[in-house]
């Protein structure tokens, strides 16, 4: 009996861990949509990188590669920190304007757009069943998105759909380059380009804040790290279709927590439209796990969620203790 319970635990230990990770993910943008009232997304990412970055060198610190910290790849670099910086602003504008499980919906998409680039960019052969499922979740944007009816689209719909386009292009250029660059260049770069470009426009924009929001926004530092340790420890104990598919419980907390601290009550076209872009999404993380069907695996290998620049992604965070690639696993 006690070797079941603990053969039970560890196998509910992975995917208990990432619904916590993604729960705190949840909590994190509720604080990014509440500051979003007040100041432009240029000063949130600013001060989100700028109070993150003493954590995130400590833990890129642990980076086992020798090297410098020029790139190998520096097309591929620049590209994929340009795409980091413009999903950081986009997603945080996003959340500040628009409730938060449609953004949260709109942002799902994000597999379905690494499964179309993956190939171009990676080779990738995708056949029939993953191009189906595709297919049936831009279906799912567009019953989300509802164009021609209500308002229209927003500039906050846009912006969601940059901030998933950008993120899926920043994710398929670390599974291009990840084996060659080190993964201090794909931590630090975007960064340092968020806090150096939004620190140029920060001028422009800057309204002054209270200690109580800077305090919000070293929690938002916080969270973030130990989200993604999460995410990290979630991995070394399941498989990735099992924890993958735990980023979709966001869905959950938008809805409670829209309720709970913005009002908001729940679309029935969002939620439908939700449910299809999920079920597409989990559809292409089973597909990949697949013997015999995917030469990459991108979607599986993006270990964390929307790459915003504005801390280190979980998957490379990993790969700083010492574990191995995924493209050497």
């Amino acid at each position: 009996m006690r070797g079941f319970t603990r053969l039970n635990q560890s196998a509910f230990a992975g995917p208990l861990l990432a619904l916590g990770a993604f729960a705190l993910f949840s909590v994190h943008d509720v604080i990014v949509k509440t500051l979003g009232g007040s100041y432009s997304p240029v000063q949130i990412v600013f001060f989100s990188v700028l109070l993150g970055l003493p954590m995130a060198m400590i833990l890129l610190m642990r980076d086992p590669t020798d090297g410098n910290l020029l790139p190998r790849r520096p097309g591929w670099t620049a590209l994929r920190t340009v795409a980091a910086v413009l999903t950081g602003v986009s997603v945080f504008y996003a959340f500040s304007v628009l409730p938060l499980a449609q953004t949260y919906a709109i942002l799902f998409a994000t597999p379905l757009l690494i499964t179309i680039l993956s190939v171009p960019l990676l080779g990738e052969r995708v056949g029939f069943h993953r191009g189906a499922a595709v297919l049936v979740g831009l279906i799912g944007v567009i019953i989300v998105l509802r164009p021609g009816q209500g308002d229209g689209l927003s500039l906050g719909h846009l912006a969601a759909l940059v901030g998933a386009f950008a993120s899926s292009f920043a994710s398929i250029i670390v599974r291009k380059i990840g084996a060659e660059e080190r993964n201090v260049v794909l931590l630090l770069y975007p960064m340092m380009a968020n806090l150096f470009l939004m620190g140029a426009m920060l001028p422009f924009v800057y309204q002054p804040m209270p200690l109580a929001h800077f305090g919000a926004l070293a929690l938002m530092a916080g969270l973030a790290l130990t989200a993604s340790l999460s995410v990290i420890a979630a991995y070394k104990r399941a498989p990735a279709f099992q924890i993958a598919p735990m980023q979709y419980s966001q869905i959950i907390w938008a809805v409670l927590f829209g309720a709970l601290f913005f009002g908001e009550g729940v679309d029935f076209f969002t939620i439908i439209g939700a449910g299809v872009i999920i079920l597409s999404g989990l559809y292409i993380v089973m597909r990949e796990d697949k013997a015999n069907v995917s030469d990459n695996r991108p979607v599986l290998a993006t270990r964390t969620r929307t790459d915003t620049g504005t801390f280190p992604r979980a998957g490379q965070l990993g790969k700083l203790d010492g574990s191995k690639p995924d493209s050497q696993k």
